[in-house]
Parts: C-alpha cells; structure tokens; sequence
C-alpha cells in the first residue's frame, strides 16, 4: 500500500501522448481516478480508450491550459464531479528552439505564459480543492539545471523549479506536497527526429551515465511516487530523470 493511488483523483494535463500520458497510465496503474487533459478531444479519447481498456478509471477534460476562464471552468466541472482534487500534475510544456536573436519579446511572453504561468495557475485552483495528503507535481526540464543556450525554454524552465520550491513553502502548512520531475532526454513522439539521429544517439552515448534515450514509460515511476504515501515527507524538491545526464561529465 506505500505506493497505492486508490481513492486518489489526478488531473494530468498535456496527457493525450507523451510524457503526461505515461503518467496518467502510471497514476492509474497505481490506483487513482485520472483526468485525462488536453486541447484535441480525438487524441484526448484515443489515450482514455487506451487506460480504460485496462479496466481502470479514467476521464478527459479538453481546455487550453493558458486561457483562465478556461480554467476556472475546468476547476468548477472537477469540484461538481469529484468533490476536490488530490493530485494535479503539470506536464504541459512547449519548446521553441531558436536562436537569442530569432525571438521576438512576444515569442517570449508566449513561452513563459505556457511554461510558467499556466502551472502557477492551475497549481492556484487545485490548492482550493485540496487538503492534507494533496500533491502537486511539477513536470519541468534538466534545463531548469543546467544550459546549452534555449534561452526562452531554459529560462521558463529555471523558473518553474522556482515556482516550485515557493509553492512548497506556501502550501506546505495545508499538508500539500509540491515538488518538480525533470526529465532528460527521452524519446518521445516530439523528438522523433532527434531519436533517429545518429550522431545524437552517439553524443548522448557519452554524455548520459546510461547512454541511451529515456523510454517514455520510465517517467511515470517518479511521478507515481512523488504522489503516493511513500513520499509524504518529500517537498520542494526537484527530481532528475534522466539516466544520469545531469551529474555525468
């Protein structure tokens, strides 16, 4: 039972594919109630067939992370249905790989708002449905660590870690945990393009402890614990998973 979701109810956004949808399988694995999130309902339905096949318990929310009202919807439909909310997982992301002087400040006001804001907000709402024993997991990057330039990501990165830490002094008191999954490089849909390259399989060969992508389902491990009994005295804490990327030199 130190691992045991049960009677749990998770909200995972970004969870159509990738990452977030890893660990939504992974939280509903281990027991709990999840929320499926996301833009494209189709997508959204594809993944909740996929868990629900399984014979577990799951549900999908469409709303764009960045619009409030949005939001603040979202919110009201989850307190109408489930009461509150115990696990909120803030998965989505977006990169935009390009040089310091290729952005514009609206590019980076865009990216921050994704990046940043969003999970600020939603971890505002979620707060107001949870209580002692609640988690909020923060899906960040090593890029909030460490740097090869991605300024606009790597900044929004750097300042979700932030957010992070400040979350877990403030709710600390109502018994919410807040702590933050970085991951390193994994080979998901979205770096396709980067998996099939050679000379990036070779450079990351060398530059990881393990020397190999990250299979998606090997994110979800860290986030089941994170949100389980087990690491009910973790807090403001930033975990790499990474195969070692990040203390290998």
């Amino acid at each position: 039972m130190t691992f045991s979701l049960k009677g749990k109810t998770a909200l995972v956004t970004g969870a159509a594919r990738g990452l977030g949808f890893e660990i939504a399988k992974g939280l509903a694995d281990a027991g709990a109630q999840v929320i499926l999130n996301g833009r494209n309902n189709v997508a959204l339905d594809q993944a909740a067939d996929i868990i629900t096949q399984k014979g577990y318990a799951c549900a999908t929310l469409a709303f764009d992370v960045s619009d409030q009202y949005a939001v603040d919807d979202a919110f009201r439909e989850i307190e109408a249905a489930q009461g509150g909310l115990n696990i909120l997982v803030n998965n989505v992301g977006q990169r935009d790989r390009r040089a310091l002087e290729e952005f514009s400040m609206s590019d980076v006001s865009r990216l921050m708002e994704i990046n940043l804001a969003a999970p600020l907000y939603l971890a505002k709402k979620a707060a107001a449905l949870m209580g002692k024993g609640d988690r909020i997991i923060n899906v960040t990057s090593i890029a909030g660590q460490i740097a090869r330039g991605d300024v606009a990501y790597t900044a929004s990165k750097g300042g979700l870690d932030a957010l992070t830490r400040a979350l877990s002094a403030e709710l600390g008191p109502q018994g919410i945990t807040v702590n933050g999954i970085a991951p390193g490089y994994f080979a998901t849909e979205a770096n396709r393009e980067m998996v099939d390259d050679r000379s990036t399989k070779r450079w990351l060969k060398g530059r990881a402890s393990l020397g190999r992508w990250g299979l998606p389902e090997e994110i979800a491990g860290a986030a089941v614990f994170l949100a389980s009994p087990a690491a009910s005295y973790i807090s403001g804490q930033i975990i790499a998973v990474d195969g070692g990327f990040t203390s290998h030199y």
